[in-house]
C-alpha cells in the first residue's frame, strides 16, 4: 500500500505537469492507452478465461462512469495543489457508503454515519466556506470523488461473481477505447520528453492499482488501509518541489480528519463482513 501512494502521488505529479501543454483529456487517454500496454502480457496470457463474464455490460457501464470521473479528476489535478487533490479525494469511501445506503439498501448504523459526517467535517476545513472563495478544483474532486463512489457499488456486485483481474482487465480494455472521444476534441500531438512523462503516468497508474490489490491480498484492509495517507505526504513533497505549492495548516489537519471517518467506515465494513461470515 506504501508503494502504491509513492506510484499514484507520482502519476498525479505527471499529470499536473503534462497539463501546461496538453490537455487533461488526452492526459487520461494515454494514461489508459500505455496502462493497457502494460497490462497487455498478463491479458494475452490469461486469454479466454480472463476476459470470461456474463456481465459484460455492467463492466461498460462501468467503465463509462470511471471516464467520468477520470476526466473530471484529470482537469482538478491540472488546476490544484496536488496535497489538497489527495486529501479530498480521500472523501470516495464516505460517498460510496452513502449510495450503499439508497442503492444496495445497506443497513448503516450510528457509528459509520457518524465516521461519515467527520469526514465531510474535515472537508469543511479544508474548503472553509465563507471565509474564503470555494476553488473550481476543490469542487471538481469531490465531484469526481462522488462519481467515483458509483463504481466502487458497481465493483461490489461484479465482485460476486468475477474475479479482481477480469475486473481490471474489463475496465482497462474500455477506458481506452471511452477516453479516446473526448481526447480528440482537444487533441495535440505529443513531443519530445512529453512522450516519457505520458509514459510514466501509464506505468505509475497500472502499478498502483497493481500493489493497492496486492496489499489487500497480503493483508487485512483495516490493516494495509492507514498507510493510503501517505498520498497527501508524496503530493505534499512533490508539490513543493516541482511546482512551488504550499500545503496550509488547514488541509493537513482536513485531510487527517477526512482520513480518519474514511479508515473508520473501510474499519466497521469490514468487522461486519467478517461477522456476517461468521
Amino acid at each position: 500500500m506504501l508503494a502504491s501512494t509513492v506510484f499514484f502521488a507520482s502519476m498525479h505529479a505527471c499529470v499536473r505537469y503534462l497539463s501546461a501543454d496538453i490537455h487533461p483529456f488526452e492526459i487520461a487517454f494515454f494514461r489508459n492507452l500505455f496502462g493497457l500496454a502494460f497490462l497487455a502480457p498478463f491479458i494475452l496470457r490469461n486469454g479466454a478465461a480472463l476476459l470470461h463474464t456474463r456481465h459484460l455490460n455492467w463492466h461498460l457501464i462501468r467503465a463509462g462512469i470511471n471516464v467520468l470521473a477520470m476526466l473530471i479528476f484529470f482537469y482538478a489535478l491540472a488546476i490544484t495543489p496536488l496535497a489538497t487533490v489527495q486529501a479530498l479525494s480521500f472523501t470516495a469511501p464516505l460517498f460510496t457508503t452513502i449510495l450503499a445506503v439508497f442503492i444496495l439498501r445497506e443497513k448503516v448504523r450510528l457509528r459509520r454515519w457518524a465516521a461519515v459526517v467527520v469526514g465531510f467535517a474535515g472537508v469543511l476545513i479544508i474548503l472553509r466556506p465563507g471565509a474564503q472563495p470555494i476553488e473550481l478544483g476543490a469542487v471538481l474532486v469531490l465531484l469526481s470523488a462522488a462519481i467515483w463512489a458509483m463504481t466502487m457499488i458497481i465493483i461490489k456486485r461484479l465482485s460476486n461473481t468475477d474475479s479482481p483481474m477480469t475486473i481490471t482487465a474489463y475496465v482497462t480494455l474500455f477506458l481506452t477505447v471511452i477516453s479516446l472521444f473526448p481526447a480528440l476534441l482537444f487533441w495535440t500531438w505529443p513531443a519530445g520528453m512529453q512522450w516519457f512523462w505520458l509514459v510514466l503516468a501509464g506505468f505509475a497508474g497500472t502499478m498502483g492499482q497493481l500493489c493497492v490489490a496486492k496489499s489487500f491480498a497480503y493483508a487485512d484492509t483495516t490493516v494495509v488501509l492507514p498507510f493510503d495517507f501517505a498520498k497527501i505526504i508524496w503530493g505534499a513533497i512533490l508539490g513543493y518541489v516541482f511546482f512551488a505549492e504550499y500545503v496550509d495548516a488547514y488541509t493537513w489537519v482536513g485531510g487527517v480528519v477526512i482520513f480518519a471517518g474514511a479508515t473508520y467506515v473501510a474499519y466497521r465494513e469490514r468487522q461486519i463482513e467478517k461477522q456476517n461470515r461468521s
